[in-house]
């Protein structure tokens, strides 16, 4: 089975002060099981882990910059 990733940046969303909750939620809708969703954002999105491991995802996070962090979300089998 082929392992997709698709990457979301949502820091210049944040910047320009809009809620980029539904576009993360449309990035994922699609996922099957072991694709991976890689977040950019400017901060460590915390609330969205809970809601993401609700819909079976595990996440690591890793701080790139001071601004940027990356959050590699894998949708378990």
């Amino acid at each position: 089975m082929e392992q997709r990733i698709i990457e979301l940046d949502v820091r210049e969303d944040l910047k320009n002060k809009m809620e980029p909750f539904q576009k993360i939620m449309e990035c994922i809708k699609g996922l099957k099981d072991n694709d991976i969703f890689v977040l950019h954002a400017p901060f460590k999105p915390v609330p969205l882990f809970a809601v993401l491991k609700a819909k079976g995802y595990t996440h690591e996070d890793e701080e790139i910059d001071e601004k940027h962090w990356k959050i590699t979300f894998t949708k378990k089998a």
